[in-house]
């Protein structure tokens, strides 16, 4: 019998129509174009509207993926949303509702909470699931309305955020060379208080003291988690090149969380990257957490840099605190 590998079918995005740009931020807290762009890239992201969920998002970024990936939704047989702003709080998941939306039914789905490294931990669930012989067409979308967990009066966090979807199926092949080659993905608990959302949940159910206080607003340590990141995601890339013996001037597409451009070129440096292998979105979209990753892949598919076979280097940091590496040829059609 032959071996079962997954492969990277296809990629979607959907980025909100609604512009936040530096100049816009300016009006609301005490911060200037020219700081938030020497400090980290970002020089607008997208909002989604009042009316737009998170599943509306994760939605139409699947339906993309799904139209371009010769795949029908008959055929999947599980789908997994990486979130950090649910629909609702834990059920029902966003992944399900997802799922309604595109009209696929009795399938099974869930969510995932690996905040930024969320995409890439999707890939080792659909990886596992695949290979295990379990399922054979795997829907993947992060998405996150992340203005709805950040305080707008907060100049430390209001100006990293973004709003976004990235979405990908991954399917069983038996061809070697379609197959993700390599995946780590890892976290350390000790470090939960870098970046979190105080409530609500347990430690801090639902009160007035939780709105009086903002703790329903994300929280971050950033000069410790900067610090953290660069050095984590530097060591990652490093042992998982080194495992599969490929130099970093064979990657055409290293592809990090786009969290801070400070951060990504500290790594890109470190790995020796040469500016055309490096993508970077951050400047348009922020940091948009667990749909960061497939936005960017979507970009450089949408504009002919990603061409069918071609590797692809994954690299991401997060909440949790998590971290996650990927190796994978682009195994879709190319955008000509």
């Amino acid at each position: 019998m032959s071996k079962i590998y997954a492969s990277f079918k296809s990629i979607g995005a959907y980025v909100p129509e609604r512009i936040l740009s530096n100049s816009d931020l300016e009006k609301m807290v005490d911060t200037t174009d020219e700081w938030i762009i020497k400090r980290t890239g970002i020089k607008e992201r997208h909002l989604a509207a009042e009316d737009e969920v998170t599943s509306d998002l994760g939605a139409k970024a699947c339906a993309l993926a799904l139209s371009r990936s010769g795949v029908s939704k008959e055929e999947i047989d599980l789908v997994l949303c990486a979130t950090v702003t649910p629909d609702y709080f834990n059920m029902p998941s966003t992944a399900c509702v997802i799922s309604d939306k595109l009209g696929i039914r009795d399938v099974q789905a869930f969510d995932i909470s690996a905040a930024c490294s969320g995409f890439v931990y999707l890939l080792s669930v659909a990886k596992a699931f695949i290979e295990s012989g379990m399922k054979k067409n795997v829907l993947i979308v992060g998405a996150e309305k992340f203005s709805s967990i950040v305080d707008y009066t907060d100049r430390n966090t209001c100006i990293l955020f973004g709003d976004g979807a990235g979405a990908a199926v991954i399917s069983a092949t038996t061809d070697k060379e379609e197959g993700i080659i390599d995946l780590h993905a890892s976290a350390d608990g000790a470090y939960a208080d870098f970046l979190v959302t105080p409530a609500p949940g347990t430690v801090n159910p639902v009160s007035q003291k939780v709105i009086d206080q903002g703790l329903n607003f994300v929280q971050m340590k950033g000069n410790e988690t900067f610090k953290l990141a660069v050095k984590t995601l530097t060591k990652d890339v490093k042992e998982i090149l080194a495992k599969n013996k490929i130099n970093s001037n064979d990657i055409p597409h290293f592809i990090p969380h786009q969290a801070n451009y400070r951060i990504i070129k500290a790594v890109g440096d470190a790995l020796k990257m040469k500016e055309e292998q490096v993508v970077l979105t951050v400047d348009k979209y922020g940091n948009t957490s667990a749909a960061s990753i497939p936005m960017a892949i979507n970009d450089i598919w949408e504009s002919g840099r990603l061409q069918t076979g071609e590797l692809m280097l994954l690299d991401t940091f997060g909440g949790g605190l998590t971290w996650a590496s990927a190796l994978l040829p682009f195994s879709g059609k190319a955008n000509k």
